[in-house]
């Protein structure tokens, strides 16, 4: 059975006070369920202090982007080895708000996930249409593409340990969520695809989550569907309470 994997992602939010509180709040209380992971996907001033701060807990720290370079002259940006050294052990990548701001494609999305495994890195790979494309039918399609770019070139054992989080753009930060039938009739099309790619043994092992307005009042009807796996959650997550109780709800 596929655990839930529940990731907050605080996106350009938080002071690094800020950041200590919500862990010093949320990590002792924690359901210690095997059933669920709990993930906070920070900025990267903050990782190192709080990959020390959730050392022996049930919290673990992602970083939200990285270059696929090991080092070089890329002013700015963070690689994969640095997260790796700091003890960061999963990282987001193509998130839609990378896509859209900074040029991310697809292709860079499959250099930085055979980046992450080759430094052990956890890769989160967020895929999603656009509202236009979902009113002209071509959200399978986009989806399918997306999906297959990421994962090409990976091994079987790679794949199955690629979480795959569907975010329909559409539905990201606006208050509308799809349906839980919506959401999971994509998520149930990206693990056929997975299985096209590979076998359907290896996609039955693939952790696929939902990302766009899940909060505490629907995030236990989208965990109840047959092919949502746990949850990529942007503002819900900011606040411990409201993080906590979408982790609790993972858990059962």
């Amino acid at each position: 059975m596929r655990k839930k994997v529940i990731a907050g992602n605080w996106k350009m939010n938080k002071l690094a006070n800020d950041a200590n509180q919500f862990v010093d709040e949320v990590k002792s209380k924690l359901p210690q369920s095997e059933k669920v992971e709990a993930i906070v996907c920070a900025p990267f001033p903050f990782l190192a202090q709080l990959v020390e701060k959730t050392k022996d807990t049930k919290l673990k720290v992602a970083a939200q982007t990285m270059h696929y370079e090991e080092s070089g002259a890329y002013t700015g940006e963070v690689s994969p080895e640095m997260l790796a050294d700091l003890g960061v052990t999963y990282v987001v990548l193509g998130h839609s708000e990378r896509r859209e701001y900074y040029n991310e494609t697809d292709e860079t999305v499959n250099k930085k996930v055979h980046a992450a495994f080759k430094h052990q890195l956890t890769p989160i790979v967020c895929v999603g249409e656009t509202l236009e494309q979902r009113e002209a039918n071509e959200t399978m399609d986009h989806v399918e593409m997306q999906v297959t770019k990421a994962l090409e070139g990976l091994s079987e054992e790679q794949v199955a340990n690629t979480i795959v989080a569907y975010e329909p753009i559409w539905a990201i930060g606006t208050g509308k969520t799809a349906t839980s039938e919506q959401a999971n009739e994509v998520c149930t099309h990206i693990r056929e695809v997975i299985a096209k790619l590979t076998s359907k043994e290896t996609a039955d092992k693939v952790i696929i989550q939902y990302g766009g307005s899940v909060k505490p009042a629907n995030v236990e009807e989208l965990l109840a569907q047959s092919d949502i796996d746990g949850a990529l959650v942007g503002g819900a997550s900011l606040e411990p309470d409201s993080f906590l109780q979408l982790v609790e709800a993972g858990a059962k």
